[in-house]
Formats: C-alpha cells, structure tokens, sequence
C-alpha cells in the first residue's frame, strides 16, 4: 500500500465579494461556528471536527485561496517539499511556521491549475464534541470537488505528486470520463476533479452525523429559504446521501453523510460508472433529474485566483 504523506483534508479558503451575507449563510443557516475573526477574514467550525476551522471566508474577489490538507509530521511536510522541489512544482513558500489563526507548520504550492494547496502539520486542535441525535449540523467538511479544463492532466498530477488514488469514475458513453474520486486515506474520496469548461469550485461537501440528521438539515436550508439545485439522492460512487445548495456567492454546498470507506485498498478495484444510467446519479430515484443546468451551476464562475497565491 502507498505509504502518503497526505493523511486527510483540514479546509478550503474561499474569497467572496459579499462577505457578510455569506457569513451569514454558512454560520446561522448551514450550521458552521465561527471561531475567529480577523477584520473581513472569518475562520468558521464544524462542531464534530477537531480542525480548528473547515471553512475559511475573506472578503474579496471570488476565488479559491486555499485547499489545505494534513501530514502527520513537520518531518512529512520537510520530505514533502523535497520531493516537490525534486518534481519541480512551483511554491508559494517552503515550510514555515504558520501564522494564521490555528498556527502549524505548513507549505505552500500551486497544483497543476494554478490552485493555492497547503499541506500542514502541528496545527492547534480544537475541543470538539459529539453531534447529538436529530441536530442538523455538519459534523465535518467531507470533501471539495474541483472543475477543470483538462480532467486528466489535472488528475494526474494530484496522483503523481501527492499520491491521491482514483477510487471510481464517473463516464459518458460518448465524452469518456468527466470526473474522477480520489482519496487519500481509507475515505472513497475526499477530493474529486470534475472535467468543465474552466477550472473553479465545483461544490465543497458536509458530513452530517446521520441519515436523519442529513434530511432535517435538507429541510432547515429549504426552510431559509435557499435553492436546492439538486436531490435529495444516493450516488452510486462512494455510496453517499447528497443534496446540492447553492450559497448567496453562488457556490454549490452539498450536505452528505455515509461516504464509503474502502477497509482493504489494496484489494479495491475502481469503477467506470455510466452517467447516462439513473443509478449511477442516484440509486434511490427521489432527486430531480439531472440537466444541463444543473451542471452550468457547477462550472461556478472561473477562479480568478489561479497562479496569484492569497494575501492570507
């Protein structure tokens, strides 16, 4: 089994023009708390996880800043960048001591697209707590999903440099492959790479404690008000709930719950799952179909953040 230096992801950094009706969204309707704040900066939690924050906010043009994932060591982070160096990846800045809000010891780099990824370890945990029983909250951040212009390339590197796997993907019986799950531990996948028209946020996915808990907070967003742009179903890849909103900065959020953990990867044989089947979509049958424009939502607007690293 590939031994990663990647163990899990922490949070993904989003920039959006409208900062506080944003906020707003994430922290009194999606059921985030936030922890921090650092002027039009806000480091927002998920109740059940120990990462001293899942999501971060500034205020600012609409990009992705971050996606930040765990090592296990500084000493996995050093052999991380070396490797890198070797591999020639371009660098935002070597490891470091980190001075944003959790702290850790951490480096910088762009991915094949021009995205700003961190690797951290030593970051300062937070105290966190059970979800109870019906509480309609995300445990944790599950997953992003990336758009893309060239799904292989972009793949690829994720599983050269940083050792992710393809667990399953999706197909088209006349495009070929548009997206890939990738993991980087026993999870199905917590990144995907979706082929589109440009690269952007394609959706960032909750884990909700349950089943229940998942449908009374699908029933408490509708309830705010917010679009739901597709489900509620059951995907075929990963075995997951999932429900797609979309925020007020149009970003597509998902809650989710029961992702598939693969116990034996060395035995695990990737699937090429037809789209064009209902099944594949969604196995119990209940979401809206799929369309066109349901997948215009998820192209998002282009990143304009690729190659220019964050101010934070």
């Amino acid at each position: 089994m590939t031994q990663r230096q990647l163990t899990h992801l922490r949070y993904l950094a989003l920039a959006v023009e409208d900062f506080e009706t944003e906020l707003a969204f994430f922290s009194k309707n999606w059921g985030l708390t936030e922890v921090h704040r650092d002027g039009d900066t806000s480091y927002l939690a998920a109740e059940g996880s120990p990462e001293p924050y899942v999501v971060r906010l500034r205020k600012g043009e609409k990009r992705i800043d971050v996606a930040s994932w765990g090592a296990a060591s500084r000493d996995d982070v050093d052999a991380l960048y070396e490797r890198l160096s070797a591999e020639g990846v371009q660098f935002v800045h070597g490891p470091q001591e980190l001075t944003q809000f959790g702290g850790g010891y951490g480096v910088r780099f762009f991915d094949h697209d021009g995205r700003t990824v961190e690797v951290s370890a030593d970051v300062e945990l937070r105290k966190s707590r059970p979800v109870a029983e019906r509480e309609p909250i995300p445990v944790k951040l599950s997953h992003i999903v990336f758009n893309t212009a060239n799904l292989e390339a972009t793949t690829n590197w994720y599983i050269e440099h940083l050792d992710f796997t393809i667990s399953d993907t999706l197909a088209h019986p006349h495009m070929g492959p548009i997206m890939h799950f990738l993991r980087c531990n026993p999870a199905h996948h917590s990144m995907a790479i979706a082929q589109g028209p440009h690269a952007s946020l394609h959706h960032m996915s909750f884990e909700m404690r349950g089943v229940e808990e998942w449908m009374r907070g699908c029933g408490k967003i509708l309830r705010s008000g917010t679009r739901m742009v597709w489900g509620p179903g059951r995907h075929n890849a990963g075995d997951n709930t999932f429900a797609y909103f979309l925020s007020p900065a149009r970003n597509t959020v998902e809650y989710t719950t029961e992702l598939a953990v693969i116990e034996d990867e060395d035995a695990w044989h990737p699937s090429v799952l037809d789209v064009t089947k209902v099944t594949t979509q969604d196995q119990w049958g209940t979401a809206n179909e799929f369309t066109e424009l349901i997948a215009r939502e998820s192209f998002n607007d282009v990143d304009r953040g690729l190659f220019v690293a964050p101010p934070v």
